[in-house]
């Protein structure tokens, strides 16, 4: 079966999703919305695509099979709600929702609608990833014993949207953001929920009124220790998660490289190049769809991350341990 797809929201992230789109045989792109005329038609002109400003319109006029919601974080729940109630299979840019109750009405509104939806968690497509978790599951390593995530990027450029710094909209800031990355990551890799969270955030940005840096301490239900360190400051930048192990070390640097501790120094891994992770997900979500085999990146586990990143800030806030 071929799927009529629509893109909701032309940022940044609707190219990296129609990219991927014109590698898919089975997926066709037939329209996209934006608010901004110009950009919806700069777009859609690249694509061949129609260009509407309303997406409610277009989704009303072009009834598309799917739905890619990569609006800001605030519109996230009534976009879903509105696709869903439409009959659209819905692919929606992370974080799910800016709170975990928008998340429960997203998950009520979908299956209500008896539609498929999934969060693009890319984290669970990289290959640097893929490969450093199949190596946590074979065990070569000994027993999993910690990981610390580290995450420094200039989070105040003016490439960014007003929205970004506002946390009535965004949720938050380089938590919600980036930091939702990061739990989800740890989630994925090791194969289990974060449980408990202490954390510290700090706004000393130059714009809005969200946090630009925090430090989190977190334990997965299996009892795997986590730290999670960003700032968005002046800073130099850094991606990189290392993993303990009784029997050795990992260094994942996120789409760069993955390296694995051999002699007391690192030494790098070799991963094979595969497909692309937006194709990737666009894979699994027809798999979701035709044969009901719910994604890594289900409802369920997405809404997971947003109560992380929650329990982050309750954390601050209380300068208490928080249950996730």
């Amino acid at each position: 079966m071929a799927y009529k797809v629509a893109i909701v929201g032309a940022g940044g992230i609707a190219v990296s999703h129609l990219e991927a789109l014109r590698r898919m045989e089975r997926l066709t792109a037939v329209a996209l919305a934006d608010i901004s005329r110009e950009r919806a038609d700069s777009v859609a002109a690249e694509y061949g695509i129609s260009a509407y400003t309303d997406y409610k319109e277009m989704i009303e006029r072009e009834k598309p099979d799917i739905a890619v919601v990569t609006l800001p974080h605030f519109l996230h729940k009534e976009a879903s709600l509105f696709a869903a109630a439409r009959g659209c299979h819905v692919m929606l840019e992370k974080p799910m929702a800016l709170n975990a109750a928008e998340c429960d009405e997203i998950i009520e509104a979908v299956r209500i609608a008896g539609v498929r939806l999934m969060v693009g968690h890319t984290q669970h497509y990289i290959a640097h990833n893929r490969a450093a978790k199949a190596i946590i599951e074979a065990g070569t390593l000994g027993t999993l014993v910690m990981i610390n995530d580290v995450r420094h990027v200039p989070y105040y450029r003016d490439t960014r949207p007003a929205w970004f710094f506002e946390k009535a909209k965004a949720g938050g800031g380089i938590f919600m953001n980036l930091g939702s990355h990061s739990v989800d990551k740890i989630q994925w890799l090791t194969g289990s929920r974060i449980a408990q969270v202490k954390a510290s955030v700090s706004h000393y940005g130059t714009k809005g009124d969200i946090e630009g840096s925090g430090i989190a301490w977190l334990r997965t239900e299996s009892g795997i220790p986590a730290t999670i360190s960003q700032s968005g400051y002046t800073v130099v930048p850094r991606n990189e998660t290392e993993l303990i192990f009784t029997g050795g070390m990992l260094k994942l640097a996120t789409s760069q490289g993955l390296w694995i501790s051999e002699d007391g120094k690192y030494v790098e891994v070799p991963v094979s190049k595969e497909a692309p992770p937006f194709v990737l997900q666009y894979r699994d979500l027809i798999r979701y769809i035709e044969d009901g085999v719910e994604p890594s990146s289900s409802m369920e586990y997405s809404r997971s991350v947003v109560a992380v990143v929650e329990s982050m800030y309750r954390s601050s806030e209380t300068g208490a341990e928080q249950r996730v």
